[in-house]
């Protein structure tokens, strides 16, 4: 049966077959720049992995389409396991070619604030982020004037904060399932005091362009909206220009002293979980984290362990086929992500920074990236480090060893990592 023509049906296909273990055919509708991104075999490597954590398929539901750009239909269908469930994400054309595909936690209800979240303090307003083709649309969460008890800045004294997500396509909110922990972060923080701009990542709002780009660099995916977006908040009248911070969550927090590096009139920097360990080893470690626990996961670390090798490697060139490297990142994602080193660039700022890491955070952890932190800024008076123990890598509370399934229930970010972020603003 053919499905060219009807994104919906291209994509329950795609979701049964993979339910099947029917990769081969899946791979077969991949067009050109999937096929250069997906070696062959990642996919099921990556789907025995996510299925294997949550006990196997039990259905695979509705697709769900949103209106085509660019000539590309996004579709979600969602799969429900043993344990929780998640969303097979993908980009179709008219002709039923893949374009995107992607596993992210289930989808559920509507998000609903947490209890810190209070949304008479503060009003949003959309924005855009950069200009030209490659623009973004955001959103600025602005403080009102004053509340019960005790009078809020007065105008033009507000402190700012630009959020950045992690590694990913993220939308501004860093949607995961049915959580969106920026949005926690963003309107938190603005009940609080705090100016907050949080805009779609590149990657996002423009993947058919990313994707066509040559040389596409981490850079070129956050430091020119991050900039772009620094500037915007610091142009609005209700906000201190000289207390501007940028917040990076993951690899926002990595890149972040390369956005204050490149826009000098950065007050700090706020890094939640960030990177600091070599992605290439990172990589490696995570995959055998989850192989541990799941033996289904084995075939996506071996996979994962010969991709980070060439990475990491010498024999990384700019030829390098992006099908062939963790991800499917391009080489030159790789390469500059190899020539930077995070902590080195924090430390020569001389601009205050807070670091926030979660205790049971597997993805980004204490010994492997916070000592790197530690290491080069612990020493400095201007620097605090703060850990979670109960937080996971989205600083949702828990307990026990952390696993992907933990993601998928609806939850917010910790309340005390708000507020300590609020505090640490509200001083500097």
């Amino acid at each position: 049966m053919t499905t060219a023509g009807d994104p919906a049906a291209t994509a329950r296909a795609v979701a049964e077959q993979a339910r099947d273990g029917r990769f081969a055919e899946v791979e077969e509708r991949y067009a050109a720049p999937l096929r250069a991104a997906l070696a062959p075999g990642m996919l099921g490597a990556a789907w025995a992995g996510e299925v294997g954590q949550r006990g196997g398929v039990l259905a695979v539901g509705e697709p769900v389409t949103e209106p085509a750009r660019a000539g590309l239909a996004r579709v979600s269908v969602p799969v429900s396991c043993d344990r929780g469930g998640l969303t097979l994400v993908m980009s179709v054309d008219e002709a039923g070619r893949l374009h995107g595909l992607r596993l992210g936690p289930a989808t559920g209800g509507p998000w609903t604030p947490p209890d810190y979240a209070v949304p008479r303090r503060f009003t949003e307003r959309e924005v855009t982020v950069g200009a030209g083709p490659a623009a973004v649309p955001g959103t600025m969460s602005l403080p009102r004037g004053r509340r019960p008890g005790r009078a809020w800045r007065r105008a033009g004294e507000c402190p700012g904060v630009v959020l950045l997500g992690g590694g990913g396509p993220f939308d501004r909110d860093e949607t995961s399932g049915v959580n969106k922990p920026l949005k926690d972060l963003a309107w938190g923080l603005a009940s609080r005091g705090v100016a907050v701009l949080r805009f779609d990542k590149v990657t996002f709002a423009h993947p058919d362009q990313v994707a066509q780009a040559s040389g596409f660099t981490v850079t070129d995916e956050y430091v020119p909206h991050a900039a772009a977006a620094v500037r915007l908040l610091q142009q609005h009248p209700g906000v201190d220009p000289s207390r501007v911070f940028v917040l990076g969550h993951s690899l926002g927090g990595r890149v972040a002293p390369r956005v204050a590096a490149a826009q000098a009139s950065v007050a700090g920097l706020v890094l939640l979980a960030g990177d600091a360990e070599p992605m290439a080893d990172k990589a490696v470690r995570v995959a055998r984290y989850l192989a541990a626990a799941d033996p289904a996961a084995a075939a996506f670390a071996e996979t994962m362990a010969r991709q980070a090798a060439l990475a990491g490697g010498p024999g990384l060139a700019a030829t390098t086929p992006a099908a062939e490297l963790p991800f499917g990142w391009a080489a030159s994602f790789w390469l500059d992500l190899r020539d930077y080193d995070p902590v080195a660039t924090a430390a020569g700022l001389g601009r205050p920074v807070l670091i926030l890491q979660g205790g049971r955070d597997y993805q980004v952890t204490v010994a492997d990236d916070l000592a790197r932190w530690r290491a080069g800024l612990g020493h400095r008076d201007d620097v605090a480090i703060r850990v979670y123990e109960a937080d996971n890598h989205l600083f949702f509370p828990g307990s026990g060893r952390s696993a992907p399934a933990e993601y998928d229930p609806p939850q917010h970010v910790d309340p005390a990592v708000v507020a300590d972020i609020a505090e640490w603003l509200a001083g500097h």
